[in-house]
C-alpha cells in the first residue's frame, strides 16, 4: 500500500519532468498495463491492485500533461 505522502512525493518528481519524459512514462505505463492486463487474463498476476494502480498513474500522467497544456500549475 503506497501512503499519501509517497504519492505526493511521486507527484512532484513528475511535475519535474520535461513534456518529453512525461510523454515517454506514459508509454511506460501504457506499456505496464497491457502487461498486468496479459498476466491478469492468463491467471499469473498475484497483485490484482496493480491493474488498478496503473490505471491510476496513467491518469496522474495525463493530468499532468493537461495542466502544462492549459497552463495550469
Amino acid at each position: 500500500m503506497v501512503s499519501i505522502m509517497a504519492k505526493k512525493n511521486e507527484t512532484a518528481e513528475l511535475r519535474e519532468k520535461t513534456d518529453e519524459e512525461l510523454g515517454q512514462e506514459l508509454d511506460e505505463a501504457y506499456r505496464n498495463l497491457f502487461t498486468l492486463r496479459f498476466k491478469a487474463a492468463t491467471r499469473q498476476l498475484e497483485r490484482h491492485q496493480s491493474v488498478s494502480e496503473a490505471r491510476k498513474r496513467i491518469a496522474r500522467l495525463k493530468t499532468l500533461q493537461t495542466q502544462r497544456r492549459l497552463g495550469i500549475q
